[in-house]
């Protein structure tokens, strides 16, 4: 099993020519590729002790936020990944797949997981031509509340807010993907 770590103390690229991106720029680059807004969830429900944490991350570029134990009433598959990780990039293909398969059955979810350059994120997801919507950790904090170990990780979420699967490493194929799901959610693609 693979899987990226980070290893910098800190998250500032060292080029010295570097400016970060401001998130009306992120949001403009995510806009412009064509990545759908994130999904309303409900501040009122509350949280699952086996479900996701009661944590409110960022729609990645930052115009709206999500809070995790409120996304309820349909299966989940969360991809959490980051621009920088190889095994992420070599699954990628398999999610653009699953999103056109999945819709209107299963909601996907991208996190960009501690990753410091949401410019960089965008410009990925634009390229594998990720449409699906995209929330940013880049703090890791829904990997602290899970105990999480190096990135790809893929949660299987139940519609009513359950946690059924936490996969670890990369995924090898789509087949991999849509078996996962019909197992862990009961769900047929």
């Amino acid at each position: 099993m693979t899987g990226c770590t980070i290893t910098r103390l800190d998250d500032e690229p060292t080029d010295p020519s570097y400016t970060p991106a401001t998130e009306a720029e992120v949001l403009a680059a995510r806009k412009a590729a064509g990545i759908a807004d994130c999904p309303k969830s409900d501040s009122d429900v509350p949280a699952r002790a086996d479900g996701l944490p009661d944590l409110t991350v960022d729609c990645l570029g930052g115009d709206s936020t999500v809070r995790l134990a409120g996304l309820r009433g349909k299966p989940m598959v969360i991809n959490l990944w980051a621009q920088w990780c190889p095994p992420c990039r070599a699954e990628s293909p398999y999610f653009r797949q699953f999103a056109q398969a999945g819709k209107g059955k299963v909601l996907l979810l991208g996190l960009n997981y501690g990753d410091p350059r949401p410019d960089l994120a965008v410009e990925f997801a634009s390229l594998v031509r990720w449409k699906y919507p995209q929330l940013a950790d880049p703090d890791r904090n829904l990997g602290t509340r899970l105990n999480l170990p190096a990135i790809p990780i893929t949660l299987f979420v139940a519609a009513d807010g359950r946690l059924v699967r936490t996969f670890v490493g990369g995924l090898h194929s789509y087949d991999e993907l849509v078996q996962l799901t019909r197992d862990e959610l009961g769900v047929k693609l």
